[in-house]
């Protein structure tokens, strides 16, 4: 068995792709009903945290947007995707500390 393919013959880059749509779509709900709780209640703390799962939803869409559309390296696009995730999550550590 191919390192590219998986149980069945379904290729990674496939799976990889259904993976990332499914967190685009789920991350952009996530986002749309807090940056919606935020517009309700006006409170800075829910605002926040759309901030943060939109930046974190962001990293995962761009990663494979730049690798595959505009052809940056596999490592390159990781890393976007990492500081991303990473300044989004530390944002929405932040929105449950904050009153």
């Amino acid at each position: 068995m191919s390192p590219h393919t998986i149980a069945g013959g379904v290729e990674v880059t496939i799976a990889i792709a259904v993976v990332k749509t499914l967190i685009l779509g789920l991350g952009g709900a996530i986002t749309f009903f807090a940056f919606k709780a935020y517009r309700r209640t006006r409170r800075r703390a829910l605002g926040l945290l759309a901030a943060g799962f939109g930046i974190a939803t962001l990293g995962v869409a761009l990663a494979g947007l730049l690798f595959e559309v505009l052809e940056v390296s596999l490592a390159v696009g990781i890393l976007i995707e990492s500081l991303l995730v990473l300044v989004g999550f530390s944002i929405i550590a932040y929105s449950l500390a904050v009153e």
